[in-house]
């Protein structure tokens, strides 16, 4: 299901700043993969490019690299001597994402683990200013409840997909990974912990900024 008319995304496409070279063959390359729709894409990725550069963050944290699309965008907001750790569990897709990190330049400045974010993360030891999830949709708030404590206050959890298809929408929500996003959107809507703002921007943005 459509939850945005394509004409509207066209649209928002047109009037959006252009991807760069790169990004743009990324997006090629990424129509032969059997779940291409999980790329972010033009619109959010700009998106996540000017959030980004708006917090200048040191430490970025993403859990779901897939081929790496959101991870240059988000790291070209990174301050100077910052890093985004990015966490991706299928060993090919990782290799992919590699391979456009090393043309992208970001020697340094992207650090790509291979493996699950649940026993990652706690070893990483960090201080996050931003986080984005954007993995196993059934691993949502598992993710969320293990990173909030490392993210700084004042700092941004952005979660994708939690409009998942317009699947939450329905009376009743019958798929479990459905099921799962909803769980995850009500345990957000109640933490007074954070403010939160859901976006219709593609399959749906939950922003949470920890007070």
């Amino acid at each position: 299901m459509n939850i945005i008319d394509p004409i509207v995304q066209a649209y928002s496409a047109q009037f959006s700043s252009e991807e760069d070279v790169l990004l743009r063959d990324i997006q090629v390359l990424t129509k032969a993969h059997p779940q291409a729709n999980m790329l972010s894409g033009h619109v959010q990725g700009k998106f996540l490019e000017i959030i980004s550069c708006l917090l200048q963050p040191k430490r970025i944290l993403e859990i779901g690299t897939f081929m790496g699309y959101s991870a240059i965008c988000l790291a070209k907001g990174l301050a100077e001597g910052g890093q985004l750790h990015t966490i991706e569990i299928r060993e090919e897709d990782a290799n992919k994402a590699a391979e456009h990190f090393q043309r992208a330049n970001t020697t340094g400045k992207i650090i790509l683990h291979l493996g699950n974010a649940l026993d990652i993360v706690p070893k990483l030891q960090e201080t996050w200013d931003l986080v984005f999830i954007d993995a196993d949709k059934g691993g949502y708030l598992e993710y969320y409840s293990l990173v909030l404590p490392f993210v700084r206050s004042g700092g941004l959890i952005i979660a994708d997909n939690v409009l998942f298809h317009g699947e939450v929408l329905a009376k009743e929500i019958r798929g479990k990974n459905a099921r799962a996003i909803q769980a995850f959107n009500e345990a957000v809507r109640i933490d007074e912990s954070v403010d939160k703002v859901l976006l219709t921007v593609r399959d749906g943005l939950l922003l949470i900024r920890k007070k």
